[in-house]
């Protein structure tokens, strides 16, 4: 049976007791890996020690450390730039760091250095509850980064360098590298190609450097705007083995222009792909991702307020019992 998650930091007890209370068991690391100057290599948030401790910190909140979506820094292997192979030594370390403590998945993404976008955080929705959006209206014109053009075949070829290199050492220890689409996955922006932005390029990911451990991170609200059959996207890739996290989310809207939704109020069926994990095995973890900014919340992190979550956490659990019972 698929498992509901949620991402937040171990020491967030204002979130970690709510969604405790709402019946949920597993957590996707919501914490920082950027490197932490002067420290030495042990404390570094990718260490041995560094990662214990933030393992047993969830556990000892009664949560089981599923998936890590946070990443070492990888602006200069993104970018195929002097000191990539010093970034990548960081990463192996990580990964295998990952496998001995026994945490089975990292997300990553491969954007490089325009990331996720969004060209408003308030935009009204149901009830008046404030949601995120894009508009490629607003973004096409925008300047070039200070690296110019940069292509898709010159992207394919970087991370197909970092694959070959973090690949096999994720085979040894056993970790899953499950690749977050392009948000919004469209290509270039700013004058640099997004190339994990297609049903077609995510096959052609697996194929680059095909392993057991090479797949994908679902993320529906992505996934929907690259296909008018997520259900069939699912089965797809599922039938593959190759789907290790999944986004639960949904949007309104096209690729060039969309809002994020309430759980039940996007363009997707859900139940549909809820029943599409049921069918193809899948048992990892999903978590609700970008929710609404409902009244009485804090808006200081659009997509990420408490509510919302808790209101996503509800509808998932719902889905899930209807659907495992037929």
């Amino acid at each position: 049976m698929i498992k509901i998650a949620e991402v937040f930091n171990p020491t967030q007890r204002e979130l970690w007791l709510p969604i405790k209370q709402c019946g949920v068991d597993y957590v996707v690391g919501g914490f920082s890996l950027q490197p932490i100057p002067n420290a030495p290599p042990d404390m570094q948030p990718w260490s041995y020690m560094s990662l214990m401790r933030t393992k047993t910190a969830y556990a000892d909140a009664g949560f089981e450390l599923a998936v890590i979506e946070d990443r070492p820094p990888m602006h200069k292997i993104k970018l195929g730039l002097p000191g990539r192979d010093e970034e990548i030594a960081v990463i192996q370390e990580f990964i295998r760091n990952m496998g001995r403590l026994g945490i089975p998945v990292w997300c990553y993404e491969f954007m490089p250095y325009v990331h996720v976008v969004r060209t408003s955080s308030t935009i009204p929705s149901r009830g008046g509850a404030l949601v995120t959006g894009y508009d490629h209206a607003l973004m096409k014109n925008a300047p070039l980064t200070e690296y110019g053009e940069i292509s898709d075949e010159q992207v394919w070829d970087n991370l197909k360098y970092f694959l070959e290199a973090v690949v096999p050492v994720a085979e040894e220890v056993n970790v899953k590298l499950a690749a977050h689409p392009d948000d919004p996955p469209l290509s270039p922006l700013r004058g640099i190609a997004r190339v994990l932005r297609s049903i077609e390029n995510y096959q052609k990911l697996l194929d680059l450097v095909p392993s057991p451990v090479n797949g994908i991170a679902l993320c529906q609200g992505n996934f929907t705007l690259m296909t008018d059959d997520l259900p069939g996207a699912i089965r797809h890739f599922g039938s593959q083995k190759k789907i290790f996290f999944v986004h639960f989310r949904d949007v309104r809207g096209t690729v060039e222009k969309f809002a994020e939704t309430f759980h039940d109020d996007g363009k997707t069926d859900m139940l549909a792909c809820l029943r599409a994990y049921r069918d193809i095995g899948y048992e990892g973890v999903c978590r609700p991702d970008h929710v609404p900014t409902m009244a009485g919340d804090d808006y200081g992190h659009p997509g990420y307020t408490r509510i919302g979550r808790l209101f996503a956490i509800g509808y998932i659990k719902g889905l899930r019992e209807a659907v495992y019972r037929e």
